[in-house]
C-alpha cells in the first residue's frame, strides 16, 4: 500500500492524491517522499500528461507535516556521523521539490509542465512546504483550516525549503511572524498574507486547479527569473540591511540567546539571501542539521510534540475503561476559576450548570464566556450565532437540583477544606451514584478532601492554571483511593476541552506547585540576602524562564503567598522554612500585593502598566557589596525546580516521566529550551548535576542536597529518558 496515487484524465491532468494508509490526517514519511518523487518523474515523462495537481485524499485536510522517524532513519543510516547521514537526507528531500518546481524546465526557463497544488483545508510543516514548491497554491475555502511553518514553536525551524521559499516569496520582515513565531492562519488570511494564491469554495477545488493547468500559465518561480530581487532587499540593500539589523536584535531579545532554532533559521536567511537559490537551500539544509544535532532542539521535539501528543491521546490512560466524555458539567462556584471552566467546556460542546451562592455571582460567572465572545467576534474569530450557541450551554444558577443529570463535577469554591467539604455533601445529595466529583485545588491534599465524599473512589483532584482560556496544562491528581474509573473521566474531560493532561499521585503541592514555589522562594530569599533583584530577575530570564521569581509573586499576587506559607506552616510544624515569610508578610502590611495593586516587587502606573523594581526593596533588604556571579544564581534557581522534579519521581508523585517535562513547559513555562527538567538534567549529565547541586549545598544549604536517586544515578552515569522512558520499555 502506499500513500500516493495519480489518476490522468481525458485532457491530460495528472492528480496526485495524497491519503496516508492508517491516519486521520496526511503525515510524510520516507517512503512517502520516495513515492511522490516517482510519481513526478512520471508525469513528467509522460507525453499525454499536460500539467498536474497535488492534492489530498483526506477531508478538510492537506497534511499535518512529516513523521519524525524520517530524521531519525536519517541519522542511523550514516553510523558514525549523523551530521552527514542527516545532510544527504535533507538534500534528497529537497531535490524532490526541487524537481517539483523546476516540472522540467531547461536551463532557459523553457517547457516545463504547471504543478498546482488543491488543498482541502489544514496544511502545516511539510504540509505547506511541498505547495510552496508548486506553481500555483489553490486552498478550499474552510475557516476551521490552519495553515503555516508552526516548526519554530518544538525547537526547530522549517528545513525543507519553506524558510528559503517564504522568504523570497514575500521579503524577509514580512515571512518573518510566520517562520519567527509559527503563526497559523485560515485561508483567507493566508491569501491575504500571500502564503497562497486563490481561495475557492470546497466543492470546486479541483476544478479550479484543473482549469489554471490548462491554461498555459507561466511557471516560472520569480527567484529563477533573470535579474529576481528579493523583496524588501537582500541584507546589502540599504532596506534589506536595517530589516536584517532589526530582525537579529528582536531574535536575540526575545529568546535571549538560549533558542539555537531562531538563531539558526536568521542565520539561514541571511546567507541564503546573498546567493543563487540552489545554494540557499542548501545553506538551510546545513543550519537545518546543525539545529536538529542540537540537544537543546531534540528535547524540545521530544516533549513539545512526541511526548505531549501521546499524553494527549491518552498515554497514562487506565486500560479497559470505556469512554468516560462528558455530556453534562457541574460546575460548582463562579468565581475566576470556575467562570474559566464553564467557558471552556461549553466552548468544546458540553452542557454546564454553573452554581454560586447567588443569582448575581452566577450570572457574573456566565458573562465571562460573554465577554471573551464579544472579544471573538470584534477580532472576526466568532460570531453572534456562536455566541448565543455558547452560552445557550451554560446554565447559571443557585439551584443545586439543576446538577440532577450530571456525570461529572468540578468543584472550584474557596481552598479551604471545610468548605469543600459542605459543598461536596450538598453536591452528592443531588446527582447521580455514578457521577464523579472533580476538586479544583492547587495545595489541599485530595486524599483529605475525599473524606467528605460518599466514594473516594469516585473523588478526584483536578488542578486547572490560571487563566483557564489561555493555560494549556491541566494536573489530574489520584487520592489514595481513587479509581480508575474516575481517572479515565478527568482524561476525557480534558481531552474534550482540549487540554493537554498529566497525571500524578496526592502529595503536597502536587507536582507543578511543589517545583515553581521553592523557584519563587529561591529568588525571595537572594533578596533577603542582598542579591540585586536585577541580577536574580535578569538571570532568569536569561535561562528562558518567561517570568523572573519576583515578577511571577507580582502576576500571582503577594496575599496569595502569604495564604500559602501560613496554610503549610500550620501543616508541616517544624519542618517549615520560613524563610521567605518575613519579606512576603511585610509587603503585605505595606499594601503591596502585587499588580493587582498596582504595587508590589515592581513599581506599576496608574494603568496598571509594570516598570521597575520598587526601590524600596533595597531600603529594607540593601544590595550587598559582594555579588554573586550569574551562573551561580541560574544554578540556584534552576536546580530549586529541578531537584523537585526529582523528588517527585523519587516518592512516585511523577508515574511518568513525560508528565514532568511537558508539566513543567505548560505548566509554568520551565525553560523550554530544555525539553523540561529531567530532559536538563539529561542535557547536563547526571554526574555534573549532582556534583553542582551538592556543591550548591554546601554553600546554601541542604535543601540543594542531591536525591538519593539522582546520587544513584549520578554514580552510574544514567540518563533520566534511559531509566525512566515508558517509549524506551515499550
Amino acid at each position: 500500500m502506499t500513500d500516493f496515487n495519480m489518476k490522468t484524465d481525458a485532457d491530460g491532468v495528472a492528480t496526485i492524491t495524497w491519503d496516508t494508509v492508517g491516519k486521520s490526517m496526511n503525515v510524510l514519511n520516507r517512503q512517502g517522499f520516495i513515492d511522490l518523487n516517482d510519481l513526478i518523474d512520471q508525469a513528467l515523462a509522460d507525453e499525454a500528461v499536460k500539467g498536474v495537481i497535488i492534492t489530498s485524499g483526506k477531508e478538510g485536510s492537506f497534511a499535518g507535516g512529516m513523521d519524525l522517524n524520517v530524521i531519525a532513519q536519517m541519522k542511523q543510516e550514516a553510523g558514525d556521523n549523523p551530521a552527514k547521514g542527516l545532510m544527504d537526507g535533507l538534500m534528497q528531500c529537497h531535490g524532490v521539490l526541487r524537481k517539483i518546481e523546476r516540472a522540467g524546465m531547461d536551463d532557459k526557463n523553457k517547457g516545463g509542465k504547471p504543478i498546482a497544488c488543491a488543498m482541502q483545508g489544514t496544511g502545516l510543516g511539510i504540509g505547506f512546504e511541498i505547495p510552496l514548491a508548486c506553481h500555483r497554491i489553490f486552498v478550499a475555502d474552510n475557516p476551521k483550516a490552519k495553515i503555516g511553518l508552526p516548526e519554530i514553536m518544538v525547537g526547530i525551524f522549517p528545513g525543507m525549503g519553506g524558510t528559503t521559499r517564504l522568504v523570497r516569496k514575500m521579503g524577509a520582515m514580512a515571512a518573518s511572524p510566520f517562520l519567527l513565531e509559527g503563526k497559523l492562519s485560515d485561508p483567507k488570511k493566508a491569501k491575504m498574507a500571500g502564503l497562497v494564491d486563490e481561495v475557492v469554495p470546497a466543492d470546486e477545488l479541483l476544478a479550479k486547479a484543473k482549469e489554471w493547468v490548462l491554461s498555459s500559465p507561466s511557471i516560472v518561480k520569480p527567484w529563477d527569473e533573470k535579474g529576481y530581487k528579493m523583496p524588501g532587499g537582500a541584507p546589502y540593500h540599504p532596506q534589506g540591511f536595517m530589516t536584517f539589523m532589526g530582525a537579529s536584535a528582536m531574535v536575540n531579545g526575545k529568546t535571549q540567546g538560549v533558542y539555537p532554532a531562531a538563531k539558526a533559521l536568521l542565520s539561514a536567511v541571511y546567507e541564503g539571501a546573498m546567493v543563487p537559490f540552489d545554494t540557499a537551500i542548501r545553506i538551510e539544509a546545513r543550519w537545518f542539521t546543525n539545529v536538529l544535532l542540537n540537544p537543546s532542539s531534540s528535547a524540545m521535539i521530544r516533549s513539545l510534540f512526541i511526548n505531549k501528543e501521546a499524553l494527549e491521546k491518552g498515554a497514562v490512560r487506565p486500560e479497559g475503561v470505556e469512554d468516560q466524555s462528558v455530556k453534562k458539567l457541574g460546575v460548582i462556584g463562579a468565581g475566576m476559576m470556575g467562570a474559566g471552566i464553564a467557558l471552556v467546556s461549553a466552548l468544546a460542546g458540553i452542557e454546564v450548570v454553573l452554581i454560586d451562592n447567588s443569582q448575581e455571582a452566577a450570572d457574573k460567572g456566565k458573562a465571562y464566556t460573554a465577554t471573551y465572545m464579544d472579544k471573538g467576534i470584534a477580532r472576526k474569530k466568532a460570531t453572534e450565532e456562536k455566541k448565543e450557541a455558547v452560552l445557550g450551554l451554560i446554565n447559571a444558577t443557585t439551584d443545586y437540583q439543576a446538577l440532577s443529570g450530571c456525570d461529572l463535577i468540578v468543584e472550584a469554591v474557596f481552598e479551604d477544606v471545610g468548605v469543600k467539604a459542605e459543598v461536596t455533601a450538598k453536591v452528592q445529595d443531588v446527582v447521580g451514584p455514578d457521577c464523579i466529583f472533580a476538586t479544583n485545588t492547587s495545595t489541599l491534599p485530595i486524599t483529605e478532601l475525599a473524606k467528605a465524599s460518599k466514594d473516594a473512589e469516585q473523588f478526584i483532584g483536578i488542578h486547572f492554571f490560571s487563566p483557564v482560556d489561555k493555560m494549556m496544562l491541566v494536573e489530574i491528581i489520584k487520592g489514595a483511593e481513587t479509581g480508575d474509573r474516575a481517572t479515565a473521566k478527568a482524561l476525557d474531560f480534558v481531552r474534550q476541552i482540549r487540554k493537554t493532561p498529566i497525571v500524578v499521585n496526592d502529595a503536597r503541592f502536587f507536582y507543578a506547585n511543589r517545583c515553581i514555589i521553592p523557584y519563587i522562594n529561591e529568588g525571595i530569599r537572594m533578596v533577603t540576602e542582598g542579591v540585586k533583584p536585577a541580577l536574580i530577575e535578569n538571570a532568569a530570564k536569561l535561562l528562558g524562564m518567561p517570568l523572573g521569581p519576583l515578577q511571577l509573586v507580582d502576576e500571582t499576587s503577594v496575599d496569595l503567598g502569604v495564604k500559602i506559607a501560613k496554610a503549610t506552616k500550620a501543616a508541616m510544624g517544624d519542618d517549615y522554612d520560613d524563610a521567605v515569610d518575613e519579606i512576603l508578610f511585610w509587603m503585605a502590611d505595606e499594601g503591596r500585593l502585587g499588580r493587582k495593586a498596582n504595587a508590589g516587587f515592581y513599581s506599576y502606573d496608574e494603568k496598571g502598566k509594570r516598570g521597575l523594581l520598587w526601590e524600596g526593596l533595597g531600603e529594607k533588604y540593601p544590595v550587598s557589596d559582594s555579588q554573586p556571579d550569574l551562573t551561580e544564581v541560574q544554578n540556584r534557581l534552576l536546580f530549586a525546580q529541578v531537584l523537585e522534579a526529582v523528588r517527585a519521581i523519587e516518592e512516585d508523585v511523577l508515574m511518568d516521566i513525560r508528565e514532568g517535562d511537558v508539566g513543567a513547559i505548560l505548566g509554568w513555562g520551565f525553560a523550554p529550551w530544555s525539553g523540561g527538567p529531567l530532559s536538563w538534567l539529561d542535557m547536563v549529565g547526571t554526574p555534573w548535576a549532582a556534583e553542582t547541586t551538592n556543591a550548591l549545598a554546601a554553600k546554601h544549604g541542604p535543601r540543594f542536597k542531591a536525591p538519593d536517586l539522582l546520587e544513584e544515578m549520578a554514580a552510574k552515569a544514567e540518563s533520566f529518558y534511559q531509566k525512566f522512558d515508558p517509549a524506551r520499555a515499550a
